[in-house]
């Protein structure tokens, strides 16, 4: 099969479906398609905790390719769009289901919600999530008979789809109060929702890597280690092993980074490599954290937020100070739910996975290992059982599909199904109701909201999304390949990132991507490293070529080729 294999693309069901381009540029692998259920779950159950108008968002797979649908609360199947104004008013006024959602609303608001969440994370579910991935990781799967790993896969996938649906249970915690924020300053100020952001720089310290801490603490240790610093030097994978398997202070902190980064996926799919599968990448990171060398700087953070406050009317000051303590407060939970929860799951199950694929190959199964991603787990189980429904020849047409198309394709739809409408005005509801619906429409805004398209021959425009200019070599990546080519001091010019694209942070002077809102993921680290960022540029991949001399203005929203 190749690329220009021609497939339709129908709608899933009733309703408008949008192309999910943010987080998944490419069809994903039918393992992830398997755990989604989680994800759909997890959303309705924390907007039902914060009374949001908005249930969940839907997800289907069409071709691979991932389309999402909104679904309202209260509103029936296939719905195009919200009622007519009165019969809404009407239906939050008299339904008894719609008025305990607007209730709880106010009372989610009234009573700080999130600081309960927040408390039962750092107590409670993260310690247990914690627990529960060290204990699927430390399973050798090389030791376990087929059946032990027929087994061990099924675990894994009721695994990831319960870390999906963890991580998406707490997405309204995150939401309001930053969307609340949002909506409250821009309707004082009338300001871009990239200039209100840069209020919650230093709040996250998770968005610079799930191990940054332990990193800084293995650098200084390395650094103090002359005989550290000669081990960096020498053949990468042996390195880390050498590191690692030190018995004294320095060993226990090479082990600690490592457990954490080790088995995050650079994607959010179980096709893109994790980190201890690119050795290269890991020991160009901590040389580059043992020199101490970074392009991001703090600069003028706190003077940024003094110039957002004095733009406010003075009478709303006073409550933009709160409104910012509790976003700052939360706005670490965004990627701290990622990173213990689905995202460390995936990369558990990518071992699995692989080795599963690693015994089918050497059985002439499969045509290579990696090939086990583009298996359902039932199938994978089959096969290993010698009892397969699917042929190598058709998960080999699978893995084609998923690696050489992409959702810039012109034959891929950004929509399926009927024209999309948004949501209710915030002044149809109940006024308990309002505040919270208008700041998860922010909030969905700033996440997807991406400008259109806007190039010439040596430049793209896209959303400033962290000040600072900033001239470097842009590196492309478009798969797991590219990661190792990167160098200290790269443009990183994408798709889109994933929190898992932290690893690399220390080597990068700027971050520029086709994809993505203010509150897109490559928006977040971008503002929390202190680099020069751009995104939703849509294409910059196309026009920037790898290794060209660029020019990342992190104000003006612009990447400009040099040479």
């Amino acid at each position: 099969m190749g690329k220009t294999t021609q497939r339709t693309f129908e709608a899933p069901g009733p309703g408008a479906w949008e192309l999910e381009s943010v987080h998944f540029p490419r069809p994903t692998t039918t393992f992830l398609q398997g755990a989604m259920g989680g994800f759909s779950e997890g959303f309705a159950e924390g907007m039902a905790r914060y009374g949001g108008m908005l249930s969940h968002l839907e997800p289907r797979f069409v071709n691979g390719f991932a389309y999402t649908r909104a679904v309202a609360f209260g509103a029936p199947p296939g719905a195009k769009g919200p009622p007519p104004k009165l019969v809404l008013q009407l239906l939050t006024r008299l339904l008894p289901s719609m008025r305990r959602r607007i209730q709880t609303a106010h009372e989610a608001i009234e009573g700080r919600l999130w600081r309960d969440d927040l408390r039962r994370w750092d107590e409670e579910v993260k310690p247990a999530s914690v627990a529960r991935h060290r204990a699927l990781q430390a399973v050798d799967v090389r030791a376990l008979s087929d059946e032990a790993l027929c087994a061990h896969l099924d675990a894994c996938r009721a695994h990831a789809r319960a870390m999906l649906k963890q991580h998406h249970q707490f997405t309204a915690t995150c939401t309001v109060p930053v969307g609340d924020l949002l909506a409250q300053v821009q309707a004082w100020t009338g300001k871009r929702p990239g200039e209100i952001l840069q209020a919650l720089r230093g709040s996250s310290e998770i968005s610079l890597g799930a191990a940054h801490a332990e990193l800084l603490a293995l650098a200084k240790a390395i650094r103090e280690d002359a005989d550290a610093r000669a081990t960096l030097d020498g053949e990468p994978r042996a390195a880390l092993d050498a590191l690692s398997g030190r018995s004294d202070e320095l060993g226990e902190l090479a082990r600690a980074y490592l457990d954490l980064v080790g088995l995050r996926c650079l994607g959010y799919d179980v096709s893109s490599k994790c980190a201890r599968e690119m050795p290269e990448l890991l020991v160009r990171t901590i040389q580059a954290a043992v020199r101490g060398e970074r392009a991001g700087d703090s600069g003028d953070a706190a003077d940024r937020v003094r110039r957002l406050r004095e733009a406010i009317p003075e009478a709303h000051r006073g409550t933009f100070d709160a409104l910012l303590t509790e976003a700052r407060a939360i706005n670490r939970l965004r990627d701290e739910r990622g990173h213990f929860s689905d995202g460390w799951a995936t990369g558990i199950a990518r071992v699995a996975l692989l080795e599963a694929g690693r015994r089918l190959a050497e059985a002439g199964k499969l045509d290579a290992p990696e090939h086990a991603v583009d298996a359902s787990c039932d199938e994978l189980t089959a096969m290993l059982r010698g009892t397969p429904s699917v042929t190598r020849d058709e998960i080999a047409a699978r893995v084609e599909w998923r690696t050489t198309r992409s959702t810039s394709d012109p034959d891929v739809p950004p929509w399926l199904g009927a024209p999309p409408s948004g949501p209710p005005p915030a002044e149809w509801l109940p006024e308990r109701g309002r505040r919270t619906h208008r700041a998860v429409i922010a909030f969905l805004e700033a996440l997807f909201t991406e400008p259109e398209a806007n190039r010439t021959e040596t430049s793209v425009k896209g959303l400033p999304v962290s000040p600072g200019a900033y001239e470097g070599t842009a590196r492309l990546v478009k798969d797991d390949a590219d990661f190792i080519r990167v160098q200290q001091g790269d443009v990183l010019v994408a798709r889109a990132t994933s929190p898992y694209f932290n690893v690399i942070l220390p080597l990068l002077g700027a971050i520029v991507t086709d994809r993505g809102g203010q509150l897109c993921h490559a928006a977040v680290v971008s503002r929390e490293y202190g680099i020069p960022g751009v995104v939703g540029t849509r294409e910059a991949t196309s026009l920037i070529k790898d290794g060209a001399r660029v020019r990342v203005d992190g104000d003006a929203g612009t990447v400009t080729v040099l040479s």
